[in-house]
């Protein structure tokens, strides 16, 4: 049996019908860059994340940075985030010029540790991306007092938590921006890259608006310098179409992890302490990825892979420890809870589409393995 770890063909099979003409009329049109698609697509999205305004963008990559840009922040300045989570978040605050300071993990959550931000602030600290990894909010409510008590922005990094939910507040909604990857991988995916910042507050939003053409309004007239971070049209349409499914998409990775869960615990890995289970603590969790713990993850990883399951690694270095940010001093053992994670943590496919016999089958290889 084969078991991909994303099964993207027998998504766009189930909408074909929806999202070919969407493409057509784009092609017929050749409005390529921005317009009522784009338009659309960021009245739709900010509704979805109760949100009043939502910008798009090139990629969830430059949604940070775009996020970090308008609140001028530069050289001198610092912000704090999480050394476990994909490379964008920290290599967005470096692109600004501003130093990124690390605050370890919570080991259930992965998300970072609230308890210990406040000892990281400092004069020069402008703003906290909290990352909510996996598809699981972070404690929100007490960054935000972290972060208003010093006067220092929120930019949540919400790549992997579209819908996402924690004490009734959506993800996006909490900070002053949500940032968004529509990377055609993630839960609502585009057909190549894409992203959006949504925001409360309508003077960022304006801001935003400028800063993602050049910096430049009216057209020709420039007050400040921005970038070329417009979103296409073309990815636009597909996330709006892909939009009205993504709570059934939602529910049925809620579903294959809750099977998950049972099939695992049925064969005793769990209760030996030889498997260790995601924690929900989040209201909404939507399985962006399912994530076990193992001692021996690099072996069951490669051997999943030799009987055709597809698993990943995310991540298999934290931040602090990789090459390029070998000038901010960090070593291994500064931030021992990322670390850990890093060594034993491994994604199990969890995309709506698969079924009961593809789970049993991965729980089975994984039983096998630990026999």
């Amino acid at each position: 049996m084969n078991v991909p770890l994303l099964d993207l063909k027998a998504q766009y099979q189930s909408i074909k019908t929806e999202i070919d003409p969407v493409v057509a009329e784009i092609m017929e049109s050749q409005y390529f860059i921005l317009g009522p698609k784009v338009k659309e697509c960021e009245e739709a999205v900010a509704a979805y994340s109760n949100c009043s305004h939502a910008i798009g963008v090139s990629s969830g990559t430059d949604a940070l940075l775009i996020a970090l840009m308008a609140e001028g922040i530069g050289a001198g300045d610092e912000v704090i985030t999480t050394p476990y989570t994909f490379f964008a978040t920290v290599g967005s605050i470096v692109r600004t010029g501003a130093t990124p300071v690390f605050v370890d993990i919570d080991p259930v959550s992965f998300n970072i540790d609230p308890l210990a931000i406040e000892e990281k602030v400092t004069d020069m600290t402008k703003a906290i991306i909290p990352v909510h990894l996996y598809g699981q909010m972070a404690d929100m409510d007490p960054i935000i007092e972290i972060a208003r008590k010093n006067g220092i922005a929120v930019i949540e990094d919400g790549a992997q938590a579209i819908g996402a939910e924690r004490n009734g507040q959506r993800a996006g909604s909490v900070g002053d921006y949500g940032c968004f990857s529509f990377f055609p991988s993630k839960n609502l995916g585009a057909f190549g890259d894409g992203g959006m910042v949504v925001t409360n507050d309508p003077e960022r939003a304006e801001r935003l608006e400028i800063l993602r053409a050049h910096g430049s309004r009216p057209k020709y007239y420039h007050t400040v310098i921005g970038g070329n971070f417009r979103l296409d049209a073309l990815q636009a349409a597909v996330v709006t179409v892909k939009l009205s499914h993504l709570d059934s998409w939602t529910a049925g990775r809620q579903s294959n992890a809750q099977r998950y869960d049972r099939l695992l615990g049925e064969t005793g890995l769990v209760e030996k302490g030889l498997v260790s289970l995601p924690t929900v603590i989040a209201n909404r969790h939507i399985f962006n990825q399912y994530v076990i713990r193992v001692d021996r993850r690099d072996e069951l990883r490669d051997y999943l892979k030799e009987n055709s399951i597809g698993c990943e690694i995310y991540y298999p270095v934290p931040l602090h420890i990789q090459e390029c940010f070998s000038y901010l001093g960090l070593s291994k053992g500064d931030m021992p809870e990322s670390e850990k994670a890093a060594d034993t943590t491994l994604a199990l496919p969890v995309y709506p589409e698969l079924s009961d016999e593809q789970a049993k089958y991965v729980v089975d290889t994984i039983a096998s393995f630990m026999s």
